[in-house]
């Protein structure tokens, strides 16, 4: 998983990246960086991650992006078709939270998991 999660930082930072232009720019380079340095802690700082604030910060962020998806969620019919998303902005709005969205939960799955093996090596199961 630490190279899944170093995948997904480095492209949400590439994302952020290609936001330059757009009129919310900023707005859209934090729902992208946020997922990527949760995703880069995923990456090279799991122990970090796994516990403490650092854990309970990456829930709230996975928290508000499924309000974030809920809220930016395409009514744009078949926004997933190359030629809707090319030319409606809404669509590409959802599907860039909904991106966000998913590299959140891949790195909140891999901070579950690596809790998960703590505690059963802490309690001496070998499994």
């Amino acid at each position: 998983m630490r190279y899944v999660n170093a995948v997904l930082a480095v492209l949400m930072v590439l994302f952020a990246a290609v936001q330059y232009n757009d009129p919310d720019a900023l707005l859209w380079m934090v729902v992208y960086l946020v997922p990527a340095a949760f995703a880069g802690l995923a990456a090279v700082r799991l122990a970090r991650l796994r516990s403490g604030m650092p854990f309970n910060l990456l829930a709230a962020a996975l928290i508000a992006a499924v309000v974030g998806c809920y809220y930016y969620w395409p009514q744009t019919p078949e926004f997933w078709r190359r030629d809707v998303w090319w030319e409606t902005e809404t669509a590409r709005e959802g599907m860039g939270m909904m991106i966000a969205t998913v590299v959140l939960a891949v790195a909140f799955l891999t901070a579950i998991h690596a809790r998960a093996r703590r505690r059963g090596s802490a309690s001496g199961d070998v499994g």
